[in-house]
């Protein structure tokens, strides 16, 4: 081996590449951030529109935007006080907020028939306006599928109890079994179910025989983890734990 091609050489160039490469990629990923960021935000919009049935196809971005600005407006929502709440409401992630303990609170067992653990202090709700009226609301919402947690938006309609959409934005269930939470004819079942009864009491119930009656869907076949993890999210998120004190709120002209 001639000095030209010494291990130290060979070792010394390769470093050199490493560190060129790295820094190229940081550069990159620096530069794309925003971009990025802004992609999520413009998805998150499209679901919460889609979710509200005001969704349209082909729909260029700024017409998203211009649609979304028109039509949503973000509430930040203390969950004890079932009143508005303060902080940077563009910034504010539910999910992320269930996971630091400052930000969230455990929720009883009792109570908690989804399994989730723990929720955020706050709620990021989005309602539905048509001119200055409140035409519905729309809550995200959780579920413990078999394999992930299921995120979505759950879209009411003005009496805050007829579903007007119902759609998981981001889950990670199996193809064809829990996955078919993602099939447009089972989501399009939730358009016009009740979600409370009489007595205000969250009554949706996912049907392994059939849907059958204002309070039922079909469950997913083959899915039944998925299919009761659903079932108990909606118990749980329209429950005295979570929306339901501030959907009266809403109601009554409170909020």
């Amino acid at each position: 081996m001639s000095k030209s091609e010494s291990p130290l050489k060979t070792v010394l160039t390769a470093s050199i590449l490493c560190i060129v490469c790295s820094i190229l990629v940081s550069t990159f990923a620096v530069k794309l951030r925003p971009l990025q960021v802004k992609n999520q935000e413009l998805d998150v919009k499209k679901n919460i529109l889609s979710a509200a049935g005001l969704l349209k196809e082909g729909l260029s971005a700024p017409e998203i935007e211009e649609a979304y600005s028109s039509n949503i407006e973000e509430l930040l929502v203390d969950f004890e006080t079932a009143q508005k709440a303060s902080g940077d409401i563009k910034s504010f992630d539910m999910n992320a907020a269930s996971k630091i303990a400052t930000m969230s609170v455990e929720i009883p067992k009792s109570v908690d028939k989804a399994g989730l653990g723990r929720r955020s202090k706050k709620a990021k709700i989005y309602l539905i306006k048509n001119g200055q009226e409140i035409d519905g609301v729309i809550l995200p919402i959780s579920s413990k599928g078999l394999w992930s947690t299921m995120l979505g938006f759950l879209a009411l309609e003005r009496d805050l109890k007829t579903v007007k959409g119902f759609a998981y934005y981001s889950h990670g269930e199996t193809p064809g079994l829990g996955g078919e939470v993602d099939n447009p004819k089972w989501k399009k079942q939730w358009v016009g179910k009740q979600v409370y009864d009489n007595s205000q009491t969250p009554k949706v119930r996912l049907a392994k025989n059939g849907a059958s009656g204002e309070y039922e869907v079909d469950a997913l076949s083959g899915a039944t983890i998925t299919s009761q993890g659903i079932e108990n999210s909606f118990t749980y998120w329209l429950g005295d734990h979570a929306y339901k004190k501030i959907l009266n709120n809403i109601a009554a002209g409170r909020l």
